[in-house]
């Protein structure tokens, strides 16, 4: 088994580098487990207290169940992934079934900050891009996919999003086996690291 985490800031093209990795392996060998399922449940706090809830804070997420589940699918167990909802800001009662794959991908924002979490990991990635292109990716995504207006999404970038990256996300680049400049739109070294994960494959 090869376990693969992705980090980088919000907006910087890490699903696109993952998209690009799991379309050139079968699909029977890898399978991607998103940090965002692991946040906690914000179903205890009010609706209207919601919005002002740090998602780009290490303590938003459920590092216990999410190191617990990454060391079972290491250990060959099937797991039960949470799923969350953005709009409402809860864990939803449906889970995914997971078996454990050749290749496992951890994916999310925070995902090299945990040091027991990259402890389970045989290559560490940065993905990395300008502000001013996450910040539009950023946009984007929230008001297309989370039905958020460009006016919610720009504040809350200003008074969390990019102090929070600077502090917890923008450090974890030193634990990187490999940075990648420009994003998803860095074909070449996309088109290395399919070539390498295909090699362990072999």
């Amino acid at each position: 088994m090869y376990i693969i985490g992705i980090a980088g800031g919000t907006g910087s093209g890490k699903t696109t580098v993952v998209k690009e990795i799991v379309n050139s392996l079968p699909a029977e060998s890898v399978v991607v487990i998103p940090q965002d399922s692991y946040y906690k449940d914000s179903s205890h706090v009010p609706v209207e207290e919601r919005q002002f809830i740090n998602f780009d804070h290490p303590d938003a997420f459920d590092w216990e169940l999410l190191i617990e589940q990454i060391a079972q699918l290491r250990e060959g167990k099937a797991i039960e992934q949470p799923t969350y909802s953005y709009i409402t800001c809860t864990r939803q009662p449906e889970t995914i079934h997971i078996e454990p794959k050749e290749v496992i991908i951890v994916e999310g924002i925070m995902a090299l900050v945990n040091p027991e979490l990259r402890e389970l990991m045989d290559l560490k990635i940065y993905v990395d891009a300008d502000a001013d292109d996450r910040l539009i990716r950023l946009i984007r995504r929230d008001v297309i996919e989370r039905g958020r207006t460009p006016e919610t999404v720009i504040s809350r970038y200003e008074r969390i999003v990019k102090d929070m990256h600077w502090e917890f996300i923008e450090p974890t680049k030193k634990f990187a086996d490999i940075i990648m400049p420009q994003g998803g739109h860095n074909k070449k070294a996309i088109k290395a690291l399919q070539m390498s994960i295909g090699y362990f494959l072999k």
